[in-house]
Parts: structure tokens; sequence; C-alpha cells
């Protein structure tokens, strides 16, 4: 089953579905600064344009684009700045 998720005002939309291993999201950002949290392990994956993102723990901005990705650990916050629409891939877990 395919869940619908909106945050931020309509600027982040993603599309929940379960993963042949583990729950996972698409979804799109468009431009603008944003703080997510997770409950838990997340592996993004970036499909189309980049994300300058700041991993918990560090004060340090890394920018990640289309073909590459990040993880960040569960029960964290971490900061995402987006200079042009761009869409990832969430994999819970």
């Amino acid at each position: 089953m395919l869940t619908v998720n909106e945050y931020f005002n309509g600027q982040v939309k993603s599309i929940g579905f379960q993963g042949e291993d583990k729950p996972a999201s698409v979804g799109v950002m468009e431009v603008g600064e944003y703080e997510f949290g997770t409950a838990e392990p997340e592996l993004m994956v970036i499909v189309c344009g980049e994300l300058t993102v700041k991993l918990p723990g560090s004060d340090v901005w890394c920018s990640f684009k289309a073909g590459e990705q990040f993880e960040v650990a569960g029960d964290a916050k971490f900061q995402v700045s987006v200079a042009s629409q761009t869409a990832y891939l969430c994999i819970y877990g």
C-alpha cells in the first residue's frame, strides 16, 4: 500500500512503500532549508538534483549529488539545504 506524506507546508512530498527488504519512500524537496528527525536509521539516495546536508554531531555541510548517498542514525536530527528541486529515495531501518 502506498502512503502519501507532505511536510513543511507542501515543500517536501513523498510516497511511502514497502521495498523488497525494508520500508522506503521516494520524494521531492523544493528549494529551502529543512530540519528532519529520524525514528530509525535512514539511507538517503539522491535521485536527481543535490542536497547540502549537516549530519548529526557535525558542524560541516556536505553536498550529495544524483547517484550519491548518505546515512543518518536513528533518533537523530539533520539539516538539509536545497538549491533546486531535488528527488530522493529514503530506505528505513
